[in-house]
């Protein structure tokens, strides 16, 4: 990791537990606001933790984009969990064919970048 990706990675590092010192649920009830920067702090503490040890610029740059997106929409919607994708079972169309392999291929490339790592840890 270069220095300045370093640097980047503290500084998200930062920048989420500056927000989750600042946040207020959009409910305004003091228990939700309790819970929701609980889940803020746990949540960047695994993802932290889980990608301590990538050393590929590609995947680093690519947890640094997630971070972000998930900071800017967890802002603009007032919430700190990320937004569910509505796909139905078999809604992708393949190439050819209806193969399960080809929808589940597909449905892991149609995910968004704020959700990519959302499964592997809940």
């Amino acid at each position: 990791m270069t220095t300045a990706t370093r640097q980047e990675v503290l500084g998200l590092y930062r920048r989420i537990f500056r927000l989750a010192r600042k946040w207020q649920a959009a409910s305004g009830q003091m228990e939700d606001t309790i819970k929701e920067k609980q889940y803020i702090l746990n949540e960047a503490r695994t993802l932290f933790q889980k990608n301590k040890n990538l050393t590929d610029a590609r995947l680093i740059q690519q947890c640094i984009e997630e971070c972000t997106a998930r900071i800017e929409i967890g802002l603009h919607y007032q919430i700190p969990y990320p937004r569910p994708i509505h796909l139905p079972p078999m809604g992708l169309t393949p190439l050819r064919g209806r193969g399960l392999r080809n929808q589940e291929k597909l449905r892991k490339l149609s995910k968004p970048v704020y959700l990519q790592s959302h499964d592997e840890v809940s």
